[in-house]
């Protein structure tokens, strides 16, 4: 017997779930409502009441729509469905009495708001407003916020919806925004005039449906209409979330996020929103070569064969960096072996069994969270390595998950059982998972990189995988490296690790590693886009394209290929990754059989199938590690990330970036008074 519902909204019968609301209905039928506070992934308000609709046999006066569920709505004598109509004289009046109340303290800013273009508050006016107001009275006006370096306000535009409220108090897990006040002295504030302490508050700028809130690195820049939109990747983490690259000209100005139920709903993170200052700066934009201690500009010509004069002289290693995409890796890969070379991708010598998706991957989606019944945290923080995850464990948490967790203690925005720090706690929880009931609802074991990149990571890993085995759970591997799983997937490893790989190399080829220090003695040629630490070190500078700049693969912490887009061109004489390691192979006459982007990911498909499923997580079907003995016991986990705003070369080329660590450093050394 069915559960569903059937109403009837202008006149279209459709079947529903009677938990679902009228809004929420109407969308289903194809039928457009204006609403300005509801959110389908934030708590109900029904304060704005513009979604009011008309109920046939109901009160005689309009309903809010988002407030009103299908199960309350009565249907006809005879058993006929409920009947909603939603273009009725009645409502139109609602509509526009809810609009001009909406309007008697708006400002006239549209032509200077950063919102004018995409603003609902606009749309809404012209499909359901007047073209008059019967006030006259002076417009009433707010002081504006401090809400920090990202988020601009102009809060005497807020029309109370109160979306930044319930998304910071509820998806981001703070307490810092509310509102206080009735009637006309109502108005949003923060606590003590406190900043906002969430690596997820970008997002409310847009949830924000006029121009209360808009993004400060943004302001009076460009308008919308005047931007080229990209979707594509991004690589800040290696959660994968969907985003929108928006440019003028040559340059990026902004980057929002895209739905994607399965990765990241509708949410990105503040560095992933805010980089795209750091694309413009400490740009790498001409080969470079080393001469007398000193580098020098050269053309592509000569930093091509000087590469390849040392190549071919000395022994050669790879080692690949965290944004690099996987047809450069592919690329590199095939290049160094050709010359009997060795390639290393876990540059933070993270112990990751090449060969078994199941345990450098799991078994687990990331959107598998929602449901656990269990989450158990090893040896990782969420909130720094991937907020938007961790947002999505929150709500998990909100549903009745149990979080524990066996690591650092740290604030998570979301209350869990600390199982101590230790190796000692995996293996005593590992004797409980043995002998514990069985639950109620799967559960998910995830493992942060921190926890296997120590000398007995296998071991960490192989516990994780039997604690996940014995409490009939999944594995998350949480990866912080958004190349480190597609380079896994190509094989561009080396038995014995980053050690084994460099050892007895007399030339090491750099594919945008910054974050490891190059002893002295080989030659080095980098490949990358910033001037950051691995360029410092080089011999040969090769400048490469930045991820908005190419096209790449990208596979996310799940296993899940997708494809980044480019949204412009890489600056000066910079190049495609793919293009200048297919020259490079050509110098060294050990030329690649691709001489297009389309051809290099026909043979990378041939190899590797699974990378063809754009947009789709393989079955990584389940191969546990065999046990091996942990390290000391009382040798406690850490974890990788510390500063969360200074990951990678990009981030650490922005401006606002470095305005944020310095905030977060500030805030970490203020002492907390007793209360």
């Amino acid at each position: 017997m069915s559960n569903l519902k059937k109403v009837l909204i202008d006149g279209i019968e459709v079947e529903v779930d009677p938990a679902m609301t009228i809004i929420q209905a109407c969308e289903v039928a194809g039928v457009e409502v204006p609403r300005f506070c509801y959110h389908e992934r934030l708590s109900i308000a029904g304060n704005c009441r513009m979604c009011l609709v008309e109920v046939v046999g109901g009160p005689p006066k309009p309903t809010a729509s988002c407030a009103m569920q299908i199960r309350d709505l009565r249907g006809g004598p005879n058993g006929e469905p409920p009947v909603v109509k939603t273009n009725t004289p009645m409502v139109r009046r609602a509509r526009e009495g809810v609009m001009e109340f909406l309007l008697i303290n708006h400002p006239l800013d549209c032509p200077i708001c950063d919102q004018g273009g995409e603003c609902d508050l606009q749309d809404q006016a012209v499909a359901y407003g007047v073209d008059f107001s019967r006030f006259r009275e002076p417009k009433r006006t707010s002081e504006n916020l401090n809400l920090g370096p990202l988020i601009k306000t102009e809060m005497t535009r807020c029309i109370s919806c109160t979306r930044c409220v319930r998304f910071t108090s509820e998806v981001a897990g703070i307490t810092q925004m509310g509102q206080t006040g009735r009637g006309e002295d109502a108005e949003i504030t923060s606590y003590l005039n406190q900043t906002l302490d969430s690596n997820l508050q970008g997002n409310i700028i847009d949830l924000c449906p006029v121009g209360a809130l808009t993004s400060r690195p943004y302001a009076f820049t460009a308008r919308p209409w005047e931007l080229t939109k990209t979707e594509s990747i991004d690589v800040m983490d290696a959660l994968g979330s969907n985003i929108r690259i928006d440019t003028k000209g040559r340059e990026v100005m902004r980057i929002l996020p895209r739905n994607h139920d399965g990765v990241n709903e509708e949410w990105i993170s503040d560095k992933t929103r805010f980089i795209w200052d750091g694309l413009r700066r400490q740009r790498l934009d001409v080969p470079y070569v080393r001469e007398n201690g000193k580098l020098r500009k050269a053309t592509w010509a000569e930093a091509l064969a000087r590469a390849a004069a040392a190549m071919k002289a000395h022994k050669t290693a790879a080692i690949v960096g965290d944004l690099a995409p996987v047809e450069a890796i592919f690329s590199l890969k095939m290049l160094v072996e050709s010359l009997g070379g060795r390639i290393e991708a876990r540059t933070d010598r993270a112990r990751l069994p090449a060969g078994n998706r199941s345990a450098y991957v799991g078994n687990a989606r990331i959107e598998d969270i929602d449901s656990a019944g269990g989450i158990l945290l090893i040896g990782t923080n969420p909130r720094l390595e991937a907020p938007v995850l961790n947002a999505r464990i929150r709500k998990a948490w909100t549903r009745g998950a149990q979080v524990g967790l066996i690591g650092v203690a740290a604030d998570l925005t979301y209350q869990y059982q600390h199982f101590g720090t230790d190796r000692a706690a995996l293996a005593a929880h590992l004797k409980r998972a043995e002998t514990a009931p069985a639950d109620t609802r799967p559960g998910i074991v995830i493992v942060g990189q921190g926890a296997i990149a120590e000398a007995d990571g296998e071991a960490v890993l192989a516990h994780a995988m039997a604690i996940a085995e014995a409490r009939k759970a999944r594995l998350l591997v949480l990866h912080t490296a958004a190349a480190r799983v597609g380079a896994l997937d190509v094989g561009a490893v080396t038995e014995g690790g980053l050690d084994a790989a460099v050892d007895g190399a007399g030339v090491i080829f750099n594919l945008g590693a910054d974050e490891v220090e190059i002893a002295a003695g080989p030659f080095v040629i980098y490949q990358g886009s910033h001037g950051d630490r691995g360029a410092t070190r080089a011999d040969v500078i090769l400048p490469g394209a930045a991820y908005t700049e190419e096209n790449g693969l990208f596979v996310n912490t799940e296993g899940r290929p997708q494809l980044a887009m480019r949204a412009g061109f890489a600056p000066g004489e910079a190049k495609e990754n793919w293009a200048i390691l297919r020259a490079l192979s050509a110098e060294l006459g050990k030329t690649l059989p691709w001489d297009s982007l389309g051809a290099l990911r026909s043979a990378l498909v041939k190899a590797h199938p699974h990378l063809g499923a754009i947009d789709s997580v393989p079955d990584n079907g389940w191969m546990p590690l065999p046990m091996r003995e942990l390290g000391k016991a009382d040798v406690a986990f850490r974890n990788a990330v510390t500063s969360f705003y200074l990951t990678n070369p990009i981030a650490r080329a922005s401006a606002v970036m470095g305005e944020l660590a310095a905030m977060e450093a500030e805030r970490a050394r203020q002492p907390l008074a007793a209360e």
